[in-house]
């Protein structure tokens, strides 16, 4: 035995020393089906050797001590396996689907937060799905060292989880029956140009007018004016929590301090930076998006479309794969203004500009008064069932609520198709549809469904020109498709 623990101790001595990206760690699910990128540094000119299931191939660090290879592709495999990296070994290492999970609030908050939290834990002994929560903070410059562990999915560890990804994982392994691993990198309040490279946004013509809306805008963003209403917002506070206290009553919360908050959506690109480019190129079978919350105010909500469709070109480049990508409409919420229906617009609009993608309609999942919804369990579920239909290819209800197809005017009504219509049905009454006509007064109109189609009239428009359909920031949602999915709010 001695003899034996002094070969191995020699054999790894032998071995290049190698600093591993955080997400190479015990625990680990590796990707099945396709090539697997491993990289890290070592000692200038060094050869690494990784090896796992029999296979093993070598790289040559460069001078800068950076190397890469990619494992040729691996089978699916639920039994604990070792990786070894150069005089690094990563236990417990699985075989199966791997998925990134980003965005702001909604993705980050977690399993306890959602509702029926006791009953998700409960159902929550599940060790081959494996969690990475990327703990990274913003960053300047493109960062190859992240933060964070793989933790096993049991009932004491569910209930940090992105309740999000947790749900949409979970709805994925009931079926495949694979090991699960699900990276979350997501931060609360950020908008998405913190989120994609600053290299591909400064680069895109269609976002010019954007940049100069914003440069304004921090022009005009007086630090030490807000510095002081924050101060004394604080103060208010901190009387108010006295009296409460005095009365026996709940501490009101603390008012949100606004400079550390724009610091920490870490301005164009910061958190694609500190937080997606750390986990290039880890092999994943796909990712899935909720945010937009922060881009419905002021002159942003326009732009979301084009920053979408660059946020899913610009992480396909840089993985060098054309994974599939999906995201989550913004649900119903009760916020003024016409921000949250013109994302939601531009949400649908980008599944024309991006391949391989799909949208998940939460249009009745919001609440009015509560931007974080908590029934996540359902919103996991839809991306989960695109995910199933259109990834994996297994039979579905469907993979989309309605989506507007075309709107013609006949008879003077609008006749409205569908995609993904097949069991159109109202719940309740079929409301929240107006027209217009060439003046551009929007008015109530009547709907009725006609098998897979929808008329809608108004008297008080005969020469309609124009339709729309939930176009608020809080509608109800009436039309549904056999799937129990909503229709997508539209304008034509």
């Amino acid at each position: 035995m001695k003899i034996l623990a002094t070969l191995l101790l020699l054999s790894l001595s032998a071995q290049a020393a190698v600093t591993l990206p955080a997400i190479f760690s015990d625990h680990m699910v590796l990707q099945s089906g396709k090539p697997v990128p491993v990289w890290g540094t070592a000692d200038a000119n060094a050869e690494v050797a990784v090896a796992i299931a029999g296979q093993k191939k070598t790289a040559k660090a460069d001078a800068n001590g950076r190397w890469s290879l990619k494992l040729d592709a691996l089978t699916t495999n639920a039994e604990p396996q070792t990786l070894t990296i150069g005089d690094k070994v990563i236990h417990d290492v699985l075989v199966g689907e791997v998925w990134l999970g980003s965005g702001q609030s909604n993705m980050g908050m977690n399993v306890q937060s959602a509702k029926d939290y006791e009953a998700s834990k409960a159902a929550a002994t599940v060790p081959v799905i494996r969690v990475f929560t990327e703990g990274s903070p913003s960053a300047a410059t493109a960062q190859t060292q992240g933060k964070g562990t793989w933790v096993i999915c049991t009932p004491e560890t569910v209930g940090r989880f992105s309740a999000t990804l947790y749900f949409f994982g979970r709805n994925v392994y009931d079926v495949l029956k694979q090991p699960l691993g699900l990276i979350n990198s997501s931060v609360g309040g950020t908008p998405i140009e913190s989120w994609i490279s600053p290299e591909a946004q400064h680069a895109s013509a269609e976002l010019k007018p954007f940049f100069e809306a914003m440069k304004k805008e921090k022009a005009e963003f007086d630090e030490a004016k807000v510095k002081a209403v924050y101060e004394r917002q604080v103060k208010k506070w901190e009387e108010e929590v006295k009296k409460a206290k005095a009365e026996g009553k709940p501490a009101p919360r603390k008012p949100r301090d606004p400079i550390s908050t724009r610091q920490r959506k870490g301005d164009v690109g910061g958190l694609f930076n500190g937080k997606i480019s750390p986990l290039i190129p880890y092999a994943i079978r796909g990712a899935i998006w909720y945010q937009g919350e922060a881009n419905t105010n002021g002159a942003k909500p326009p732009f979301y479309q084009a920053q979408l469709t660059l946020l899913a070109k610009d992480w396909r480049t840089r993985w060098d794969d054309e994974f599939p990508f999906a995201w989550v409409q913004l649900p119903n919420f009760t916020r003024e203004g016409e921000g949250w229906p013109v994302v939601r617009e531009q949400m649908l609009n980008a599944l024309s500009t991006i391949p391989n993608s799909g949208m998940a309609i939460a249009l009745d999942l919001g609440e009015a008064k509560n931007i974080h919804p908590i029934n996540k369990q359902e919103v996991g579920r839809r991306l989960a069932q695109w995910a199933l239909g259109a990834v994996y290819h297994k039979d579905v209800p469907d993979t989309s609520g309605p989506l507007i197809d075309s709107a013609k005017v006949k008879g003077g009504a609008f006749v409205l198709t569908f995609k993904h219509a097949k069991g159109l049905h109202a719940k309740g009454d079929l409301a929240e549809f107006e027209i217009a006509g060439a003046d551009g007064q929007w008015q109530p109109a009547e709907a009725k469904i006609e098998r897979e189609t929808v008329v809608v009239s108004s008297k008080a428009v005969p020469e309609p020109k124009h339709v729309r359909y939930a176009w608020k920031d809080n509608p109800k949602a009436t039309l549904f498709n056999g799937a129990g999915i909503p229709a997508s709010p539209f304008r034509k």
